[in-house]
């Protein structure tokens, strides 16, 4: 039988085996504690999600594309978005009009799991295949491409600017891959009704600049 997953991030299983140093246990029992905050926390935001209305979530999702976007736009910039699973908001609205201000679109390919995800150029309307877990993604000839701009699915996020993600921690790898090639945004996309008040951190996770959701336009970029 096939695995269930809870979304498009499957959570990545650790080793309970336990050696090393002191320093080693009191590292390891903090990420212990987080990631079962996550989980819960990753558990209350699926279901905040999918308890939202279908015609909520396609409203939410035009009025995100249809505010002034926050970051301008040349012929050349490159801007990755994704495509939506089950209650996930839907970025295609705002891609669709990206695109008509000139902007380059491109969508992930999952490479495997504990890696950055590979971003490879889409043209608006062009054919997809179904990748890993029957994500839909752009064919194995469609060119790789660093964006500079990176539209991140969550479950939950906060006012810090840091996320909920599906478990396995893409977003956080290729997020930092790409920040250490040149100056990337990171926006967030989610409905209101996902924001909380603390997200808990590691040293792995790689906060958000802006966050988008029907109701306003969070900027979490420092001065």
């Amino acid at each position: 039988m096939a695995p269930t997953y809870l979304g498009r991030e499957p959570g990545i299983e650790r080793s309970d085996g336990r050696r090393g140093s002191a320093l080693f246990h009191s590292t390891e029992n903090r990420v212990d504690v987080v990631s079962q905050l996550k989980a819960e926390l990753r558990r209350g935001g699926q279901a905040r999600r999918d308890a939202l209305p279908a015609e909520l979530r396609k409203a939410a999702a035009e009025a995100i594309a249809a505010r002034r976007f926050p970051l301008a736009m040349t012929a050349g910039t490159i801007v990755s978005g994704f495509m939506p699973l089950k209650s996930e908001i839907n970025p295609l609205p705002l891609m669709r009009k990206l695109a008509e201000a000139g902007a380059k679109l491109a969508l992930p390919v999952v490479a495997g799991r504990g890696k950055p995800l590979i971003m490879r150029a889409w043209n608006w309307g062009e054919p997809l295949v179904a990748g890993v877990w029957g994500i839909r993604e752009p064919p194995p000839e469609a060119p790789v491409v660093d964006p500079d701009i990176v539209l991140v699915p969550l479950l939950a996020f906060d006012r810090a600017g840091h996320r909920i993600g599906y478990g396995a921690g893409y977003y956080d790898l290729t997020i930092a891959q790409l920040r250490a090639k040149k100056p990337i945004t990171a926006v967030g996309i989610a409905f209101a009704a996902q924001e909380i008040e603390t997200v808990p951190i590691t040293a792995f996770d790689a906060p958000l600049d802006l966050v988008l959701t029907e109701n306003e336009t969070i900027d979490l970029r420092k001065p």
